[in-house]
């Protein structure tokens, strides 16, 4: 391996010129006075010396490897990896939404305040709430508001309520977000059916518990059958009721969490609502809540008196302000596009249609890959890898092998509570010869583990870099270019 990466990379000859840099206008001598002279070089820096069409076909082909959802099937189990209608992009471009800025008064930004204003509306349509807030930045941090204003109402009521019950088939970031708030976590084990077991719960909801986060259907792909009972439970003892919309793809049209019984909730833009997936960001994670918290919401808020549209500052219960103006915007307003776009009737056929893929992918699948929990699932499920494993071929070898076969590996060993999991989300973007084709694949490969494990254990075959020591790629990552002798 490192004969071919020296091959391929390590292509410098002295004298080869790709790149005509200006010349620095920056005076050594300020450099001198500013910096620590050990963080100063005192020779040029050791880069790679090739022509332009060699650099310019170097990050093409690199280009060329990346995958995301434009390039192929994307089965990554709780994160929604579907479609992003191109409209969205054509919507965010346009000049009065692009090349605007946030300091400009009120008056001129009447259009963008208005967008942002029925936005909320939809949301708190959509998710049952009464009032929404756009302005957190991503999941996580949606997840971080709503703890923070569940810590700031119940303080405004004279208590000091420190533990966040979490079940063990929440989605994946709620008690590091629980930790980040100052709660401490207490994790709730699932009964034999993947749900939250009712008799655990009722034993650890005291008057210590500020709230429970739950995401429905579950991370098994569940529906809390229960959900009404749960949230009796956790009200009568006066915590309240998170919901992460992780999930909130396979209910869109169907019910909401208010009718749940739901106080608080976040939803992830660029999972449901198609807006771009990682790259850093930028994100939107906005939260909704019923109207007995709406004072503790941050600020400032889109409001409407009369025709005009305003932000509102002056809420004093406020958590304040969470991310820098009022949200991400071209973000918020891909998701406005997509709503619009699809309307009531739309959303309602999403949820229909990704509930019925993920049910037929699992019917497919079922006979190859034991099923730890046989009931009809939501928008994604969990297969495990059991049955291999005792063959000797592990989950992580199966989601090797799939890359040779030119597909992104479902989420695996994710929930915890299944052995070997495989957690598979095909939404409902995706056509049936798709959802056949990663079937078929998937089938091929559990009879490859029976007739030639092997082949499965030494994958992938056809990637420029073969099966990585993990372990030392994690903990001995080599992050900059580094001249090879």
């Amino acid at each position: 391996m490192t004969t071919y990466n020296k091959m391929i990379f390590e292509v410098s000859q002295p004298g080869r010129i790709g790149v005509d840099l200006p010349t620095s206008d920056v005076d050594p001598v300020t450099l001198t006075d500013k910096f620590p002279s050990h963080l100063l070089r005192d020779s040029e820096a050791e880069l790679p010396e090739v022509s332009e069409l060699q650099l310019m076909r170097h990050y093409t082909a690199l280009s060329n490897k990346n995958y995301g959802v434009d390039s192929g099937f994307y089965p990554l189990g709780s994160c929604t990896m579907k479609y992003n209608p191109k409209v969205n992009e054509d919507i965010a471009r346009l000049d009065g939404i692009s090349r605007i800025h946030p300091y400009q008064p009120e008056e001129t930004v009447q259009g963008a305040l208005q967008l942002l204003y029925e936005l909320q509306a939809d949301l708190a349509e959509i998710t049952g709430m009464d009032e929404v807030s756009l302005q957190p930045s991503a999941g996580a941090q949606g997840e971080w508001t709503g703890l923070m204003i569940a810590k700031h109402y119940h303080k405004q009521n004279g208590q000091n309520r420190t533990k966040v019950l979490v079940p063990d088939s929440a989605h994946g970031t709620n008690p590091a977000t629980a930790a980040i708030a100052g709660f401490e976590t207490v994790t709730i084990p699932s009964n034999e059916a993947g749900l939250v077991d009712l008799a655990e719960l009722k034993q650890h909801v005291n008057e210590e518990t500020a709230a429970l986060m739950l995401t429905n259907p579950n991370t098994l792909g569940l529906f809390e059958k229960d959900i009404v009972e749960i949230a009796q439970v956790v009200h009568e003892a006066g915590g309240l009721l998170y919901y992460d919309g992780a999930n909130a793809n396979a209910i869109l049209g169907r019910t909401t969490p208010g009718k749940m019984g739901f106080d608080i909730v976040h939803l992830n833009l660029h999972k449901t609502f198609t807006t771009p997936h990682g790259g850093g960001g930028p994100g939107a994670g906005p939260v909704g809540v019923t109207k007995e918290l709406a004072p503790y919401l941050p600020i400032p808020r889109v409001e409407k008196n009369g025709d005009q549209y305003t932000l509102n500052t002056s809420e004093k219960l406020s958590i304040g302000r969470v991310k820098g103006y009022y949200g991400n915007f071209g973000i918020l307003a891909r998701a406005y596009t997509y709503i619009r776009t699809m309307g009531p009737d739309g959303l309602y056929q999403v949820s229909e249609s990704a509930v019925l893929h993920a049910n037929y992918l699992k019917k497919r699948l079922e006979p190859y890959y034991a099923t730890p929990y046989p009931q009809v699932c939501k928008h994604e499920f969990v297969l495990s890898g059991s049955k291999q494993k005792k063959l000797g071929v592990r989950t992580l070898d199966i989601a090797k092998r799939l890359l040779d076969f030119g597909y992104h590996p479902p989420t695996i060993y994710f929930p915890l509570n299944v052995e070997e999991g495989l957690m598979i989300e095909p939404t409902e973007t995706e056509t049936k010869e798709t959802l056949d084709a990663f079937a078929d694949t998937m089938i091929a490969i559990a009879k490859e583990v029976e007739n030639d494990p092997q082949m499965v254990l030494n994958a992938p075959h056809t990637t420029v870099i073969g099966r990585l020591d993990e372990t030392k790629a994690s903990r001995k990552p080599i992050l900059r270019y580094t001249k090879e002798d």
